[in-house]
């Protein structure tokens, strides 16, 4: 497998960022449920910094992800040519809310903590700077702003796995074989 992608598969890193992300927002779930069911206290307060070190983490892949793409460009596997118009709309507007959503989560809850003036650390090893000062209100905001932000990246994710199982099953291209390691192309 490539490195680099082809007009016909993602590149091994390409997936390899992709399914990373996949795992770490899977993680970033279960984190945040079982710090939402902790009381106050040094279990819940670890279980933040947990959740915390991977949404950065997650910003970091993101980045490069998205730098790995534009590096690929022309090269990067086109949609399926036999996409309606409309059905190309909400494909770019999936991937391009996805991509944002991979940035706008991590940041929000980066600025939700520096607004409560809890530190945002890198597994402990190290402390990042605070994005916004100490302000209870907008610590509730961001608050708000980033469950919603989670909603929406529910929703397209689930968009997104859908149509990538429509193009499995029903329309039987190689839409998610491409971005699947041990997947091969369908015989023509």
């Amino acid at each position: 497998m490539s490195l680099r992608n082809t007009q016909e598969r993602w590149g091994s890193l390409a997936m390899a960022f992709h399914w990373a992300i996949v795992i770490l927002i899977l993680t970033q779930f279960v984190l945040a449920n079982m710090a939402e069911s902790l009381p106050l206290g040094m279990a819940k307060l670890a279980t933040l910094a947990r959740h915390k070190s991977v949404g950065i983490t997650i910003l970091g892949l993101a980045a490069l992800r998205l730098g790995w793409r534009i590096s690929n460009r022309g090269h990067n596997p086109p949609l399926p040519a036999d996409l309606k118009g409309y059905e190309r709309f909400l494909a770019h507007l999936t991937h391009e809310g996805l991509y944002l959503l991979l940035f706008a989560m991590p940041l929000t809850g980066w600025m939700m903590s520096s607004a409560a003036n809890y530190p945002v650390t890198f597994f402990g090893w190290f402390r990042f700077p605070a994005l916004v000062g100490a302000n209870k209100e907008l610590h509730e905001v961001y608050e708000e702003v980033h469950e919603f932000l989670f909603s929406a990246l529910l929703v397209i994710t689930v968009v997104h796995v859908l149509a990538a199982l429509y193009h499995h099953f029903i329309q039987k291209d190689d839409t998610l074989r491409r971005m699947l390691p041990f997947g091969r192309r369908r015989a023509a």
